[in-house]
């Protein structure tokens, strides 16, 4: 399996027959998912998408990613929560966190339209100037505050810089099937539109066009990506927890979160992880989050946080627990050079791979924070290639669709998402507010 699960830095806090009493619960929220029988069932297109996509789009987002590489030097992506964050993730993960400074035959990528600040805003206007742009909006309604907002500004600029007809070749859109503004508007200014899934929800649609195709326009292999997310829902087909790793985890979860661990902290060693970490994060945060119920995810990147956030999980509150990510190969050797003075006092490291010290600092830190009493679950990774990416992702969602089965909650809607954009609309004075804008007002006094 290309994501295995070490499970000895945390059975000092699960007993074995913890493991066993579980598998009744764990065995009934696997079946009602791949029943279709649970709350939410109208959104689990993702179980069989990599098996199941559209072939036909699936060759035009390629056609579209090698047309956006020859004509632009920027590839702008509009879009918030899960149509930024996979993709963003995958980018990092398979190329690098400073992708848009290395030398490269793709376009830089830029990702706006995920905030409402003027400041992110003016600044990647500023560093578009002079470029040749593209645009890739990603929003089902096309109504959604920030990168709608964003989208407006970004069309006036391709407009003004190209004229009505040139800024139709780089605009692409991937909205809803046939509803919504966006989709009309779309059709209308004749953009080329790709689908985001009824049957996808946001935070599981990175293996849609909504990521794939700003990952091909960055040169990684979407065909890859796939084939490792169609690996993993074969490998993952059955609540085994000896044999399948993905349900362990999610078994192991549950009893840390019924024990009092109610934060689970997402660790990588590398820095291409964190915006793995931050996908990861809305994945469970909002799929889990709910009835006052659910585990709190957070993420560190150590070494550096070892230097910050260190202390607490050391020795702080005791109501959490680790998950690490391990990637076995990382692929890039660096060697330690000598130093005749030894200055650093370091001359021991002299000739070892900088590698082996990292996987060395996370040894030492899985021991240190298990004897501080935190549990942590370990996962290793082949490699952080596009296919090893592509398992990674089916074995969370499968992983966190199962949980919140298990959490007797529906992991597939978001309603509280909603309760802040309708006081924002309320106070902004938005048509049909009128009430709520009054109300809030009031409170405001």
């Amino acid at each position: 399996m290309t994501v295995k699960l070490n499970d000895k830095f945390v059975t000092p806090f699960v007993a074995a027959h913890e493991l066993e009493n579980i598998r009744p619960a764990l065995s009934a929220a696997y079946k009602t998912l791949m029943d279709r029988s649970g709350a939410g069932n109208d959104f689990l297109g993702w179980i069989d998408l990599p098996v199941e996509y559209d072939k036909e789009e699936f060759s035009r987002i390629k056609i579209a990613a090698e047309k956006i590489k020859k004509s632009c030097d920027i590839l702008v992506v509009l879009g918030i929560g899960g149509s930024y964050l996979g993709a963003r993730a995958a980018i990092e993960f398979v190329k690098s966190p400073l992708y848009n400074s290395l030398k490269k035959d793709t376009p830089d990528i830029y990702f706006a339209g995920n905030n409402i600040s003027p400041n992110a805003l003016s600044e990647l206007l500023s560093i578009c100037e002079g470029k040749d742009i593209c645009l890739n909006v990603i929003s089902k309604s096309g109504t959604t505050t920030e990168p709608a907002v964003a989208f407006r500004v970004f069309r006036e600029l391709l407009v003004n810089k190209y004229g009505v007809d040139g800024a139709r070749d780089r605009i692409f859109v991937t909205t809803d099937k046939c509803r919504g503004t966006l989709k009309k508007f779309s059709d209308e200014s004749g953009y080329e539109t790709f689908v985001v899934p009824d049957d996808v929800g946001g935070r599981f649609s990175v293996l849609t066009a909504v990521g794939l195709l700003p990952i091909a326009a960055a040169g990684i292999d979407i065909d890859a990506l796939m084939q490792g997310a169609a690996d993993a829902r074969k490998e993952l087909a059955s609540d085994d927890i000896e044999n399948n790793d993905a349900m362990k985890y999610a078994a192991l979860r549950t009893i840390l979160y019924r024990k009092g661990k109610v934060t689970e902290i997402m660790v990588g060693y590398e820095p291409y992880m964190l915006m793995f970490c931050e996908w990861w994060k809305q994945l469970f945060g909002e799929s889990e989050g709910k009835d006052q119920k659910g585990i709190l995810p957070d993420s560190v990147n150590f070494s550096t946080d070892l230097h910050s956030l260190g202390q607490y999980i050391q020795d702080g509150t005791r109501n959490l627990f680790e998950t690490v990510l391990n990637v076995k190969d990382c692929g890039c050797k660096f060697i330690i050079p000598d130093d005749p003075s030894n200055v650093d006092g370091l001359n021991f490291l002299s000739g070892k791979e900088l590698d082996y010290v990292n996987k060395t600092a996370m040894l030492g830190t899985l021991m240190a924070h298990t004897d501080g009493g935190v549990p942590n679950i370990l996962l290793e990774i082949d490699d952080r290639s596009a296919h090893s990416l592509g398992y990674l992702i089916y074995f969370f969602e499968l992983a966190c669709a199962v949980d919140g089965y298990m959490l007797g909650v529906n992991p597939f809607d978001q309603p509280g998402v909603e309760a802040y954009k309708k006081n924002m609309f309320a106070l902004l004075g938005k048509p049909g507010y009128e009430e709520a804008q009054k109300e809030l007002l009031a409170r405001m006094k």
